[in-house]
Order: structure tokens, then sequence, then C-alpha cells
């Protein structure tokens, strides 16, 4: 099986034009905030500048401390009458006032990455949060525990690269425990770099669904797009997922016009031959490698036209889109395998999104592409209670925007963000 996926790699013309990291390039950690951090209060909580000597990160951050300041001034009591009706369902409480319900959390266990790709980290890494301010994996499972009896049913583990946590097994398996009070899925997107050494011990722990990120099936573009070798570990890793059963099983792939796009078709016909979803996710401007620009983006339209060319019959399964799902299926009729495209630039899914990020760090992030987060650590560390945290998690709930601002926007403004490998997708 394997041997065909790397016969169905071709080898193309790279137009993308970056100087590869060397090994011995890691990243710079700092022990102590003192130095990079500035603070400026406001009604509406902390700003924080985190400014390093090659690149600066604005964020809000929300504190605990400035949350009767929110412009919402709902006191608790107010906020928790206003939930509370609908607490068997959790709706009041993951509700955001455009009335969607936000039923999938994603939780980054990391900032540490195995690879450098392009359009995730700049090249010269990023400043790591102090490992004594990441969430510990008691209060990551304090804080899964909320959000399923919230009404969370979905949780999705990320990074940085997951598999680099040394305890990831124990997480998963303590995520587990959480499926008889709601929680229906536990998932994982990842490198795949070191994953076929986990990944049997991960199913047995609880995990059953799987994103795998690739990019190119060619060895020299691979290195070039990641800064670092590793196709044929991803390659074993996706044979492994493949053998043990693992369901569903999807491909994540950035398509960038010059760059990958040649490869589209190649990623096509791996559906003819396995039950695996390959999802073709638009080029997003955030701070990774090099000045992001439109002009690298492959739309979703751009992409089933050239598929069409090849394979007229390719259609949209729209009756397997489900109402939160943010890819739009297709496939070549009698093949097992889906086709889906991530349009977050030229056809988003904001109205039906569903879902919130909690970063390694402890901040709850409402929206991928917003540069709005609330520390859930410092109310943690602080001996706050559920009750209170539950009132934090609300308030991020409900200043979540109908929509972002569109991708010439973002790009403006993608410094007052962190680079994504630093959110986790």
């Amino acid at each position: 099986m394997r041997s065909r996926m790397v016969r169905s790699a071709t080898v193309a013309k790279c137009s993308l034009s970056t100087t590869r990291t060397p090994n011995n390039i890691q990243h710079r950690s700092s022990s102590s905030h003192t130095h990079n951090v500035k603070l400026r209060f406001s009604v509406e909580g902390r700003n924080d500048i985190i400014g390093s000597r090659r690149h600066a990160i604005r964020r809000t951050v929300l504190s605990p401390t400035a949350f009767d300041a929110l412009p919402l001034r709902l006191s608790f009591h107010r906020m928790h009458r206003s939930y509370s009706t609908r607490a068997s369902s959790g709706g009041g409480l993951l509700t955001d006032t455009f009335n969607r319900h936000h039923n999938y959390l994603r939780i980054s266990l990391t900032e540490r990455c195995n690879l450098r790709c392009v359009y995730c980290m700049p090249e010269e890494g990023v400043e790591l949060t102090p490992h004594s301010d990441l969430l510990t994996t008691d209060e990551i499972i304090r804080l899964a525990n909320l959000f399923v009896k919230a009404g969370v049913d979905k949780i999705r583990l990320t990074g940085g690269e997951p598999t680099v946590r040394k305890d990831v097994e124990e997480v998963v398996e303590r995520l587990n425990g959480l499926r008889s009070i709601g929680l229906k899925t536990i998932a994982m997107t990842s490198n795949a770099l070191a994953l076929h050494r986990k990944l049997p011990k991960l199913k047995a722990a609880g995990l059953n669904a799987l994103n795998i990120s690739l990019d190119t099936l060619d060895e020299a573009k691979f290195e070039r797009i990641a800064r670092r070798p590793g196709l044929n570990q991803v390659l074993k890793s996706i044979h492994t997922a493949l053998d043990i059963g693992i369901s569903p099983l999807k491909i994540n792939c950035v398509v960038m016009r010059g760059v990958n796009d040649d490869e589209v078709l190649d990623f096509v016909r791996w559906t003819k031959d396995w039950p695996l979803h390959v999802r073709f996710i638009e080029y997003m401007p955030f701070q990774g490698g090099g000045h992001w620009n439109d002009a690298k983006i492959m739309t979703m339209h751009d992409m089933v036209t050239l598929i069409r060319t090849k394979y007229p019959t390719f259609e949209r399964k729209a009756e397997e889109d489900e109402l939160n799902l943010t890819a739009r299926t297709y496939s070549v009729p009698g093949w097992p395998g889906r086709i889906g495209f991530i349009s977050s630039m030229s056809d988003h899914f904001c109205s039906s999104c569903n879902r919130v990020r909690l970063l390694a760090d402890g901040s709850l992030k409402a929206c991928l592409f917003g540069a709005s987060e609330i520390s859930l650590r410092d109310a943690l560390r602080t001996g706050q209670s559920d009750q209170h945290l539950e009132q934090l998690i609300h308030s991020a709930i409900q200043r979540k925007k109908a929509s972002h601002d569109g991708m010439h926007q973002i790009d403006q403004n993608k410094s007052a963000n962190r680079p994504m490998i630093l959110i986790g997708g």
C-alpha cells in the first residue's frame, strides 16, 4: 500500500523560494516575560504586545480581573440567569449573539513543532511561552470537563505538533473518561512525522478521528515547504492509520499556487484506492515564512475546475455535508475516498462556525482570525471556581463577531494575531 503511495507521487518544479533552516536553529524561549511584554489597560481588557528582536505579536487578552469592565457589562448573576434555562443542553453558555452553538473545542497541547512549515512558522522560529506558563494535564482536563458539561461533544488535539508532548497518550486517555458526560469524538491533527510510533496506543486510549497534514508527495518539495525532511515518515503514519482502522482519516493539504498546485490531481487519485478524505485548504494569511500575498491563493473554484478537466464526473456530495462542516465534500463516483475543500478565503463558513480554541498557554480564542483572547489559565491559578470559569467562557463566546473581515483585511491586521504555530489551526 505504501509503495503505491510513493509511486503516485510526482516530481514537479516548485517556484517556492525559501532558505532552508539549519537543523541547529531552535526555538528561542524566554524564562521571563519581563523584558518582552508591555501592558496597556483599557475598558476592554488588556493589550499585550509581545516583542522579540525579530518579530512582534500584538493581541488582546481579557484578564479575569478586567472582566467587570467589559462593554457587555453583564454581572455573573445576570449572565448565569440568561443561559441557565437551557442548562440541560448547554445552549446558553456556548451560544453566541448570532445563535451559533459551539460544540467543538480545539485544544493546543504544545507550542513546539518538529517542522517549520512556511505558512505556519517564521523561519527564525517563535518566542515560546515558558513551560511553567503552559497548561498542565490536570488543568486541560478540568477545562475540558467544563466544556463537555456545557455541550461540547468533539475535542480535537492540536499543537504545535501534539505528538511532541510526552504525555499525549495520557491526555487522550483522560479525555476518553469524559464520554460518560457527552463527549463523542476525540480527534487529533498531526504532521505525522513521529505519529506511527504512537498511533496504536493513541487509538487504544480513545482517539477515534485523525487529520494528517501533508502538502506534497515530492520529497524535495516537502523539505522546501516544511524546512525539514520527513515525507517517508508521514507516508508511514498514513499507512499505519489505514492498517489499524482509524476512521475518519483525513489528509489536510494547503494548496499554494506556484508551489504545489500541480499536485492536486495526484492527491485526488489517492481517493481511488483508499477510503480517506483529502481536504484541500486555501492558503491563508498568517505569520509564516515570507510575505503573504493573494497571488498564491488557489480557490476552491479553481481546484474544482482543474479536477473536472481530468475527471468530468467529479461531483458535489452535499448530502454528506453537515451544518457545521468546514469542508465542501466532493467525490469521483465509484471511488471510496472523498475530496473536501476548505474555502476560508473565497467562501467562508463563519455563519455556521461551531468551534473555539483553547491555546497551550490557557488562552481561549473564539475565532481563528481574531486577536481577542481571554486567559482561563490565570483564573485557574488564582483559585477561581468553575462558575467563574464559565463566566469567562461565556464572555469570550458572546464577543465573537459574525465573520472575519476578509483576506485582505486579515493580511493587513495579521501582526495583531499569533502565528498559526501558536494557535494550532
